[in-house]
Parts: C-alpha cells; structure tokens; sequence
C-alpha cells in the first residue's frame, strides 16, 4: 500500500461520490462535486493508493476568509485504522495554511469517538455542541477547533 495525498481531479468524481455514498447517511449529490472541482474558495483533498487506485479517504475544506471548515471526513473501511485520517487532515491543514488560512473548525458526531480521537491528534479541540445537528439518526454535533499555534 502506497498512500498519496492530493487535491480532488475531474477524473476522480465518481470514486469520491462512491466514498461519499459508502460513509454517510446524508450523502453530497452528484453536483456537488462537479461544483467542488472549480471553486476556488474550497478543496476536495484525497488519500489515493497508488498500488491499486483506490480513493482510500477524502475530506473537504471551505476557506472563509482566514478560517478553514473541514467537511466530509471519509476512509474507506477497508483503510481504517491506519492512521490515513490523520494523515490526510494533517496535510490538507498543511495545504491551506499556505494559503493563509489560520484556524479550523469542523462538526462531528457526538458518538463517533475514533473520529473525535483523529481530531485531538491534529489538535483539534472541543467548543461546542449542536443540538440535533445530524440526521439519520437525529443526533448532536461535536464543534471541534483547532487555533492557530501561538493564539
């Protein structure tokens, strides 16, 4: 297994729409992808295994002005457990702090403890909760931030 980290190409819509299906209850549509591709105030980051070319993870990152919301977290289950989660926050983080974007944000669901122990090793830390946040079950959200180092 060779695990590369890259921005989302035209090319890879239909696996990251399959990743999508196969992670959530509430899926993005197909156009939202397509959309996603061209913006040029978010980024589509994925985790590829080049052995295979199999899209092992993904995640997205909005950038509103100098904060970064990361969305749609997903590892192939095949994949989890091999820190890939990790791995791919740490760079998309790396990626928009280039471009200048200095905190994150993200929602998680409350019950989802490997996810929110994923965030703690990128720093992330507990702000919030969003009462009935997700559906599919009904479920709160867990507001995670991460600061920039220093603030």
């Amino acid at each position: 297994m060779n695990i590369v980290y890259r921005k989302i190409r035209e090319d890879d819509v239909e696996g990251a729409i399959a990743l999508e299906q196969a992670s959530f209850a509430d899926p993005w549509p197909r156009s939202a992808f397509a959309e996603i591709v061209d913006k040029s105030d978010a980024d589509y980051y994925l985790a590829e295994d080049t052995d295979t070319g199999t899209l092992a993870g993904g995640c997205v990152v909005f950038r509103i002005l100098d904060e970064g919301d990361i969305t749609n977290v997903a590892v192939d289950e095949r994949y989890r457990g091999q820190g890939i989660a990790t791995q791919l926050l740490k760079y998309a983080i790396e990626q928009n702090e280039a471009l200048g974007i200095e905190d994150f944000t993200l929602e998680v669901r409350q019950s989802n403890a490997a996810a929110i122990r994923v965030y703690e090793k990128c720093g992330f830390e507990s702000a919030g909760v969003r009462p009935g946040f997700y559906d599919h079950p009904k479920e709160d959200g867990l507001i995670m931030w991460r600061y920039k180092e220093g603030r």
